[in-house]
């Protein structure tokens, strides 16, 4: 028995590395594009940085001094798991007043760890291994791997340019096959900066309800608009019930390093996503629900104060590409502009790369999104005007020198 159990020990297989510990979608997932250009901008002083996605605004005073007067009265502790009840109150009051959605706080809002945990909790509770997950691309870089991590397949559908990057009922109703449960949208737009209208939306929520999908809409930009107002999908007819809103502070509210996000859906979904958010997370920290809560009781005239600045910064940038002959498409919301490189002759990759080390200007390049970013750059323009204009300058040197090169 003895020598049986020790041949067993000396017929086990040794994994050669560490790495061979890991489970395989951990192990195959890439890192981030954004950050990989953000990483090599750092540290540098000469470097104007057009690559993260991060307002250049403080958290206006008043709602840090809120979390301060919290932290000094001692509130530390652990709030409920779905949140702070008044905030998800006010953040039920909000949407409704902002968007025309309607949602009960007590059974429809869990406040997240940042929007990301919400598509996160939101994909790991709709996913069963092999199903299709499809993703408009252009998008942003979490979708897809997450998808991957909880045994889903991502499908990307293409959108172009010349349609302002819209989703197009056709392509959708093309990407759909017997495995498609979730469609991930997301508008206003990262990285394009394109938006839906209600016109827009009404024959892809028609293709959703023939095809029984779920939708998860990251709506984290929805502030962030420019002569229209932003319409939710869930506010269209038949939407609600099929589609997880996913939203937060971090964008419109100058507070990305604060995590606080949040998600609205059926009581069903949203049930199942607190079950993991209980076992992960635990509670979105209190400081930073306090927070929250300050920003939406008095922080609307901020808040626009902010957009107002980022569209006079908008119409600066998109008239610069144009100027030095870059096409670039008007964005209508978010805080990007996603200007075309192909006439240069260079892919998205070599144009950032040499435009980093030969400029000292650091954009995304737009291959980074999937597909259809080939052929542009990223631009974030939530910096100053000094910079982007220097930033601009910078470029309009280094395209002309392409040309005369």
């Amino acid at each position: 028995m003895i020598k049986d159990e020790e041949m067993q020990l000396n017929t086990t297989v040794r994994r050669a590395s560490m790495a061979d510990y890991l489970a395989p979608g951990a192990r195959s997932m890439k890192p981030s594009g954004i950050r990989r250009f953000f990483d090599l901008a750092a540290g540098r002083k000469d470097i104007i940085t057009l690559g993260v996605g991060e307002p250049d605004f403080v958290t206006p005073w008043h709602v840090r001094e809120a979390c301060v007067y919290s932290l000094e009265m001692g509130k530390t502790q652990y709030t409920s798991n779905a949140g702070m009840p008044e905030l998800r109150e006010e953040i039920g009051q909000y949407l409704y007043n902002q968007f025309d959605v309607a949602y009960d706080p007590a059974q429809e809002i869990l406040v997240t760890v940042g929007g990301s945990e919400a598509i996160d909790l939101a994909l790991r509770a709709l996913i069963t291994p092999g199903d299709e997950i499809l993703v408009p691309e252009p998008c942003y870089i979490s979708y897809s791997p997450i998808t991957s991590l909880s045994g889903g397949v991502p499908v990307g559908i293409e959108t172009f340019a010349e349609d302002q990057f819209k989703l197009k009922a056709e392509s959708l109703k093309a990407a759909i096959t017997p495995r498609s449960k979730v469609l991930v949208v997301c508008y206003p737009s990262n990285p394009t900066g394109g938006i839906m209208t209600y016109e827009d939306w009404l024959p892809i929520a028609k293709v959703i309800e023939e095809n029984d999908l779920i939708v998860i809409s990251d709506e984290i930009y929805a502030e962030l608009t420019y002569g229209s107002k932003h319409v939710s999908l869930a506010s269209l007819p038949g939407m609600k019930d099929r589609t997880i809103l996913v939203s937060g502070f971090s964008k419109a509210f100058a507070m990305t390093g604060w995590r606080m996000g949040y998600a609205c859906a059926h009581p069903d979904i949203i049930s199942a996503m607190l079950k993991i958010h209980q076992y992960t997370v635990m509670c979105a920290p209190i400081m930073g629900q306090v927070a929250a809560l300050e920003a939406l009781r008095n922080g609307l005239e901020e808040k626009d104060r902010m957009v107002e600045a980022y569209n006079q910064r908008r119409r600066l940038i998109v008239h610069g590409f144009r100027e030095i002959g870059l096409e670039c498409h008007e964005p209508q919301g978010a805080f990007y502009a996603f200007p075309s490189v192909k006439a240069t002759g260079l892919s998205s990759e070599e144009f950032s790369t040499r435009l980093l080390n030969e400029a000292s200007v650091a954009a995304v390049p737009g291959d980074v999104f999937g597909s259809g970013g080939e052929g542009h750059l990223r631009c974030s323009y939530a910096t100053s005007v000094n910079q982007l204009t220097e930033a601009i300058d910078r470029i309009g040197k280094f395209v002309d020198k392409l040309r005369t090169g």
